[in-house]
């Protein structure tokens, strides 16, 4: 066997070479496909553009939507949704992969937009978008409404006409598109406009909104689905009817508005009454209320007159007067006369009981009485003094008996200082002072030494001279 290596005629491409020749080949064969699959791992990035995958039972395609294409979708790819897509293949060759390139994007048959929508109402229903109370009642009578509809077609012809034959109305129309691409953001906008009118510019704000479009599919009316139509609706500041399609048509700003009319023209017949139907209703009101009024004057007039009766004729209390009048004019008349005569009776009285004889008993009887309260009066006060005196005596006994004389006469002496006043202790005398010692029958004047006898002698105060015979008791 030779070592030679075998020779070629057929070139050697470079990596770049197959690479481009595979990307214009699948380009030219596949410049124009429909693909139908399962949406997984869709996610934006931070340049706007979108990356995603479609998957069947046997295969995974790899997909991306460029910035510009993915801003005029119809509808946000999702986990899960099938679609049908429209694009071309084509290579990258930086992984040696295949992807397709997504121009434009639609749901896979009328299972797929249910599935959708369903999960879509559960997810706002879980926000609270479709709760009972946060309806808003309608007013009675508005004075503008305001309707977001197609400026053509039979939908807003209806609603004027039928909002004229009830109750003409100022309308205003804000027109959108109602189906096809960025109607749902119009749809959201033209609610959201009318919300931020305040009524003070050329503009009136609405009373009322209706949201209005015909019937037609569920692909049709797809645009009252989105998530932005329902947040608006559910936003709204002014009161809203939904009326989109035919009574049996359901989309999801029915489930949001305040009202869900089956059709446009049963949402202008919510909107504004019948204007016979009111001055009707007026004018049964008021016929009510004449009756009311005149029935209460009538129950008035009737009390009014019960009352009268019972009030007295004024001449018969100018009668009545009158003659009370004549009774108390006699009565005076004769009153001081009979005050005479009763102090004259009185006057009797006292004159018989002071009669001389009647006097001179009393007289002694008072006499008696007297003399018997002075023979007892000598005896009383003689022993009341008596009894007094022995009081007197006893307390002198006493008294005398702790009288400082009596302790004097036993032995003991009292020691005064030189102003005169008691001394009680040894630490009030100091070496020097003149004091003066008291015994029973007189007083001696001393010096107070240091407990020898002092070489000066003290003053004698001189006693009182003592009476004759001493103390000696006089018999007589």
């Amino acid at each position: 066997m030779s070592d030679t290596p075998a020779t070629h005629n057929a070139p050697a491409f470079s990596v770049t070479e197959v690479s481009t020749a595979l990307k214009r080949t699948i380009e030219d064969a596949f410049g124009f496909v429909r693909v139908r699959g399962e949406i997984s791992q869709p996610k934006v990035a931070t340049s706007g553009h979108c990356y995603l995958r479609l998957k069947d039972e046997g295969a995974v395609l790899d997909g991306i939507i460029w910035r510009g294409a993915y801003a005029k979708l119809g509808i946000r790819p999702e986990e899960g949704m099938e679609v049908i897509v429209t694009g071309k293949l084509t290579t990258y060759p930086g992984r040696s992969s295949y992807q397709i390139i997504i121009e434009a994007m639609e749901l896979a048959g009328q299972g797929a937009l249910l599935k959708l929508l369903e999960d879509r109402r559960k997810k706002l229903a879980a926000e609270g978008l479709f709760d009972e109370g946060r309806k808003k009642p309608l007013p009675t009578l508005p004075t503008v409404i305001g309707v977001v509809s197609s400026p053509t077609g039979a939908v807003i012809r209806d609603i004027l006409h039928r909002i004229t034959d009830r109750f003409p109305r100022h309308v205003i129309l804000w027109p959108v598109k109602v189906q096809g691409e960025g109607s749902a953001e119009e749809i959201a906008a033209a609610i959201a406009g009318f919300n931020a009118l305040d009524g003070t510019g050329p503009i009136p704000r609405p009373d009322v909104l209706i949201v209005a479009r015909g019937g037609g599919s569920l692909e049709d009316l797809w645009a009252f689905n989105e998530e932005v139509v329902v947040r608006a609706a559910a936003a709204s500041t002014i009161p809203l009817i939904a009326a989109v399609g035919h009574e049996t048509d359901w989309t999801l700003i029915d489930h949001a508005a305040d009202r869900r009319a089956p059709t446009p023209t049963a949402a202008a017949e919510m909107a504004v009454p019948v204007r016979l139907e009111c001055n009707a209703r007026v004018a049964q009101v008021s016929g009510r209320m004449v009756q009311a009024v005149t029935r209460q004057l009538e129950e008035g007039r009737i009390h009014l007159q019960g009352l009268v009766r019972g009030i007295p004729r004024l001449e018969v209390i100018v009668e009545e007067k009158q003659q009370h009048l004549d009774t108390l004019t006699e009565r005076l008349k004769l009153g001081p006369s009979k005050f005479l005569a009763v102090l004259g009776q009185d006057l009797a009285v006292l004159t018989a009981r002071l009669s001389p004889d009647r006097f001179r008993r009393e007289l002694s009887r008072e006499h008696d009485h007297l003399k018997q309260l002075s023979a007892r009066l000598a005896p009383a006060m003689t022993r009341t003094l008596k009894d007094d005196g022995m009081r007197v005596a006893n307390l002198g006994d006493r008294l005398e008996s702790v009288s400082p004389k009596r302790v004097l006469e036993r032995g003991y002496a009292m020691v005064w200082d030189a102003e005169g006043a008691p001394v009680t202790s040894v630490a009030k005398v100091a070496t020097g002072d003149a004091l003066v010692v008291e015994f029973g029958d007189g007083k001696v004047g001393v010096m107070a030494g240091e407990g020898a006898p002092s070489s000066t002698p003290p003053r004698i105060v001189k006693r009182a001279a003592p009476k004759p015979g001493g103390n000696q008791g006089n018999l007589f």
